[in-house]
């Protein structure tokens, strides 16, 4: 049985060479929505000019306000397409990180463009952002430790569904559950090992995250890889001596 300091190592052989990739198509997968749940909210906020000259001018002057109005309803009109984008593509994005991933434990060509290599499954990605978010804020709902418990049942999710293209996304939810039944505490004891790492990106003003999120997803592949029992595709082994 592996513990959570094999799976960092796993992901730190699995990353060596490779952090600049890795880094680059974390980032870029956290901006198309990677990990989404689709639960975006907020107040409604009003742009009618109701507010008089003399308050605007005890904080900027009226004419400066008449300058950057324009240049705050563009970014807020940005910040909402990219929401709707992220919510629309986010789960299918998801499924191509965990492809990414699989990728580079596997020590198989991981790529930038895996990222979108299941865009043919946008329904199914949607979907399985839709329906896992929803069942853990359900189960949140009779106390936060079912939800926490949903959470780590349904980690695997993606994992499964990218592998699996005749899966649904409710039958890789269950799957998943299955799959983590016993391993929820292995699963949390491997992120919580990463608490350090967490704190001195805090340090860092959060620039330490850009290396942070390829350490941890890798070794959750690598988690996946050992809990599922899977074996990595054919050929995979042939392609780790190119990265050794």
């Amino acid at each position: 049985m592996m513990f959570a300091a094999d799976f960092r190592q796993a992901a730190r052989d699995a990353l060596r060479g490779r952090w600049g990739l890795a880094v680059g198509t974390g980032l870029l997968a956290g901006i198309l929505g990677c990990g989404s749940l689709g639960a975006w909210s907020g107040g409604s906020v009003s742009f009618e000019n109701r507010i008089s000259q003399a308050d605007l001018e005890s904080v900027v002057s009226y004419e400066t306000w008449l300058v950057v109005r324009p240049v705050l309803l563009m970014l807020l009109v940005a910040l909402v397409i990219w929401a709707v984008v992220a919510v629309v593509i986010g789960g299918t994005v998801t499924m191509g990180y965990a492809k990414f991933n699989l990728n580079l434990v596997d020590r198989r060509d991981a790529r930038l463009d895996d990222l979108f290599s299941r865009f043919s499954r946008l329904g199914d990605g949607f979907c399985m952002q839709f329906f896992r978010g929803l069942y853990i804020f359900l189960w949140s709902l009779l106390l936060i430790v079912p939800g926490i418990m949903a959470a780590y049942s349904y980690a695997m999710t993606p994992f499964i569904l990218t592998e699996n293209p005749d899966m649904t996304a409710n039958e890789a939810i269950s799957a998943s559950k299955e799959l983590m039944r016993g391993s929820r505490w292995r699963l949390f004891c491997l992120e919580f090992s990463f608490i350090g790492w967490g704190i001195l990106c805090v340090l860092t003003l959060g620039i330490g995250s850009l290396w942070l999120k390829p350490y941890e997803q890798a070794a959750y592949a690598a988690f996946y890889r050992e809990i599922s029992g899977t074996a990595p595709p054919d050929g995979a082994a042939e392609a780790a001596d190119g990265f050794l």
